[in-house]
């Protein structure tokens, strides 16, 4: 599952189906419900016969991400490739995207590529990559126990959230004094 799904100019049913070509309309749906698809999709016009359009630009990012979710499951693969699959969505398309996502791993080998560290929390091995090598290997409490990047990385997975502070506020007097030495404030 990619972080930029492809979808085709046809119906939803049509793109989940691509999964298992011979799919029926209740295993689409089953893996519609699996993917947090369901609902999106039968609120659209024709539910599940609804035209996505080219690359499927008449549906969300986050309604795209669950499209293809629910392709995989259909699919069912052994082996399963997440490339950045919640990357360009907002917080509650990827909480939707995530919990289909744990869904899909389970019972089956997953290789995660990730930047939001979210997706790969409950990993059974996360490996730490740092200018193209390996850095850290271990379990998400193992890393953060270690104390290096991954803990690091993880400290700070909702900065980029953060709205813009006021220039009349010193915003590293609201931080905990063992953070401050680490905050840089550039204002314009």
């Amino acid at each position: 599952v990619p972080q930029e799904p492809v979808l085709f100019a046809t119906s939803v049913a049509g793109n989940i189906r691509y999964g298992k070509l011979e799919a029926t309309q209740q295993e689409i749906e089953v893996a519609a419900r699996a993917a947090n698809a369901h609902d999106f999709i039968s609120a659209l016009p024709q539910g599940y016969e609804t035209e996505v359009g080219e690359r499927g630009v008449q549906l969300s990012a986050g309604q795209r991400q669950r499209v293809a979710i629910a392709r995989a499951i259909l699919r069912n693969p052994r082996i399963l490739l997440l490339d950045e699959a919640t990357a360009s969505l907002d917080n509650e398309s990827e909480y939707l995207v995530q919990d289909a996502l744990d869904r899909l791993m389970k019972g089956r080998t997953t290789l995660v590529v990730a930047h939001r560290l979210t997706t790969i929390e409950n990993a059974d091995q996360i490996v730490v990559l740092e200018n193209g090598k390996c850095v850290e290997l271990g379990t998400h409490k193992q890393l953060i126990e270690k104390h290096g990047l991954y803990e690091r990385l993880w400290s700070r997975r909702f900065v980029d959230e953060l709205p813009p502070v006021p220039s009349s506020v010193n915003p590293e007097a609201a931080l905990p004094r063992e953070m401050q030495a680490d905050v840089t404030v550039s204002r314009p």
